[in-house]
């Protein structure tokens, strides 16, 4: 199954950091079932490599048809990350692309605006 969740408007915030090399753990909130802790190998793309990063969704829509599509999402996910990136392909306007897939084999794919994620800071960084 791949899951684009439909316009990103199911997934309202979250977060990936990539400090440790070869691990992505993080926590993002999706409509319905709320936060998913997020366990995966690899890394970011050099972009971003390295950092923690954070986003937001303006769009975020909690609707009941969430559930009937993402209502047996693992929790958390265990995986394996296909590509996390600010400027995923060369072709494309650079955006925040987070894709992965779950250790049943599920494929998941988000794609944001621009302005809707960003790099933490270490000041920041508690």
């Amino acid at each position: 199954m791949a899951q684009k969740f439909g316009n990103g408007r199911w997934v309202q915030e979250g977060f990936l950091d990539n400090r440790v090399e070869g691990t992505i753990v993080g926590r993002i909130v999706f409509a319905v079932i709320g936060p998913v802790d997020v366990y995966l190998r690899g890394d970011f793309k050099p972009d971003i490599a390295g950092q923690v990063i954070q986003f937001r969704n303006p769009r975020f829509e909690d609707e009941d048809l969430a559930g009937q599509i993402i209502g047996d999402m693992e929790n958390p996910q265990i995986g394996t990350v296909n590509l996390i990136s600010f400027d995923p392909h060369p072709n494309l306007v650079p955006h925040p692309y987070i894709e992965w897939f779950s250790a049943r084999k599920n494929h998941y794919r988000i794609e944001l605006e621009p302005a809707e994620a960003w790099i933490v800071m270490a000041s920041d960084l508690g």
